[in-house]
């Protein structure tokens, strides 16, 4: 029995990592650059409130953490990969506070989390091109990260309530 349920929470981890790269591919197939530079629609953060609402916060690292090597791996290069690990990491850090917070609804805590992926991704390039021009383009970004995390937000919300009869 014991093992049964260690082998059902292992597929379902790998599930969501493959659901997270999936997404990370699909988010790839849309450019923004006529709007913004470095916009995205932030599809893995679903994968993310998922397994940060219905797992646990540090298996919720993980998953995002490993999409990230292997997408970095399979589609990026090093810059790649660790813009997207900065982004990554801090999002998920705000989200995770915001979350212990319990004063949040799911839909704010993605729009912190696709805000601070931006910061993240700024203070990366700042230290990488040793300057603070860039710094200005955070707050366009800002209104991508506000928009798509709140969409995110609504959507994993919906998700997480069909989800909760379901042990992942």
């Amino acid at each position: 029995m014991q093992l049964q349920n260690k082998s059902r929470k292992l597929a379902a981890r790998g599930m969501l990592i493959a659901l997270a790269f999936v997404l990370s591919w699909i988010e790839s197939q849309f450019v923004f650059v006529s709007i913004a530079p470095g916009m995205k629609l932030g599809l893995t953060n679903l994968v993310v409130l998922i397994a940060l609402y219905k797992i646990n916060e540090k298996e919720a690292v993980v998953i995002n953490v490993l999409r990230i090597l292997l997408v970095g791996m399979t589609f990026g290069n090093m810059f790649s990969f660790i813009y997207s690990l900065a982004g990554g990491l801090l999002s998920a850090a705000v989200m995770i506070l915001m979350k212990r917070g319990k004063r949040f609804s799911k839909v704010t805590v993605s729009v912190a989390g696709g805000i601070m992926h931006n910061v993240g991704q700024i203070i990366v390039a700042m230290i990488v091109m040793k300057t603070t021009a860039v710094l200005y383009y955070v707050f366009v970004l800002w209104i991508s990260g506000i928009v798509a995390g709140a969409l995110v937000g609504m959507l994993s919300a919906g998700i997480l309530k069909h989800l909760e009869k379901v042990e992942l």
